[in-house]
């Protein structure tokens, strides 16, 4: 299996610590693994994109242009700005946040819809799929886990054994939040009502 994925979003919304999680689990499962983030304007709000690649041999951090797999979009927003990143067939997997940018905020642009980012990907051939990261992460009493419960929604849909991703989590983050993020994996998993496999 040979996986590409692109992570979007804004800064603070730990683009960085998905992508992380990614690519040890690639290794986890015995992968090559490359890894890469553009951080931007990250800590003024700016946004933030990381590319991982699983492979049995990856030789760039970078994928094809418009060679993805996977988008996971931690905004709206930045979700339609990185539709040219995914290939027809792919999975997209968005939470249903909106952040307003301040040229939005100032009316000299306009926020898209909902239906208008799911078109960019119908038009596409993507399958795009809006998950409730937000509303998710405040029921489990934490709003930062909404990182980890996307990636429970994108563990469902590969064909790698589930238990994986929970060992690479748990060894990863101090214990003070682990069981937080343990649940909103399963959470987004729980999200994906039980369709595992497409990208198999």
């Amino acid at each position: 299996m040979k996986v590409d994925f692109a992570l979007v979003g804004v800064g603070g919304q730990g683009i960085v610590l998905a992508s992380d999680l990614l690519a040890a689990v690639g290794l986890a499962a015995g992968y090559d693994v490359k890894k890469t983030d553009s951080l931007g304007m990250s800590q003024r709000g700016g946004s933030v994109v990381s590319f991982v690649r699983w492979g049995e041999r990856v030789r760039s951090p970078l994928p094809a242009a418009g060679a993805c797999d996977v988008l996971v979009a931690l905004e709206k927003l930045e979700a339609a700005r990185g539709a040219v990143l995914v290939r027809p067939g792919g999975l997209v997997v968005i939470s249903d946040h909106t952040i307003r940018p301040p040229s939005v905020n100032s009316g000299s642009e306009r926020y898209p819809t909902d239906e208008e980012v799911s078109r960019l990907f119908v038009e596409r051939a993507v399958e795009a799929r809006f998950v409730r990261g937000p509303a998710l992460a405040e029921e489990l009493g934490n709003p930062r886990v909404v990182n980890v419960v996307l990636l429970g929604f994108v563990a469902a849909s590969l064909p790698l054994r589930y238990a994986l991703w929970e060992e690479t989590l748990a060894s990863m983050l101090p214990e003070r939040i682990r069981q937080v993020n343990l649940r909103a994996l399963e959470r987004g998993r729980a999200e994906w009502e039980g369709r595992v496999g497409v990208l198999g």
